[in-house]
């Protein structure tokens, strides 16, 4: 399933890139912010595409004619999602190690393990609000509001607390933890939220 999600998201390969760039340019003179940065710009655009191209294309007569159950489509939706972190991530700790050496700035290890820390909650966090949304809603009817809404509770949280990278240093393995937990929960909620519309769908076909 995610790598049907892959195919149906390459025709759209050119904006992804564009994206990737945008965040490369917004982030370029902060190495330390520039992976959890990028991260969350760009996999809050990119990994809920795949909801896009299937509300437009009509491809839920497709997942329902394959050999796939419904959580697998659900849980390919996440693993798709985790490979678009996971890309993002190494492409963009090899850019800021790049910037950082360009800007000679300091940049040791315990200053990249809490940067890609921080990537992994801010994904996390994002994904695990917006998914549900998408599954229940679908992209066409949350598409402003499913992007803009995770990013602003995100964002929001991390200015509200005053948290910085040098105050998360000491939380790394509760924020590695904690971004499973938001993961797992997220995938329980979209699981009920996907059996309620089925069954919503269902009931406005047969009326």
């Amino acid at each position: 399933m995610a790598v049907l999600d892959l195919r149906t998201v390459w025709p759209y390969r050119y904006y992804c890139l564009a994206v990737f760039g945008l965040g490369a340019l917004v982030f370029a003179n902060k190495p330390i912010w520039f992976v959890p940065g990028l991260v969350l710009l760009f996999t809050s655009q990119v990994a809920p595409y795949p909801f896009n191209v299937s509300d437009k294309a009509g491809l839920e007569t497709l997942y329902a004619v394959l050999p796939l159950s419904r959580r697998s489509v659900l849980y390919g939706r996440y693993a798709w999602a985790t490979a678009c972190f996971a890309a993002t991530a190494t492409v963009g700790t090899v850019l800021a190690l790049l910037l950082a050496r360009i800007q000679a700035l300091p940049f040791g290890g315990r200053s990249l393990a809490t940067m890609l820390t921080v990537s992994w909650a801010l994904f996390a966090g994002n994904i695990a609000i917006q998914f549900p949304l998408l599954v229940r809603f679908g992209y066409t009817r949350v598409s402003v509001l499913g992007t803009v809404l995770p990013l602003a509770v995100v964002v929001g949280t991390v200015y509200k607390l005053h948290l910085d990278l040098a105050s998360m240093r000491h939380w790394l393995p509760l924020l590695w933890v904690a971004g499973v937990a938001a993961i797992v929960a997220s995938v329980a909620v979209a699981t009920a939220a996907d059996r309620r519309r089925m069954r919503y769908g269902r009931r406005n076909a047969t009326t």
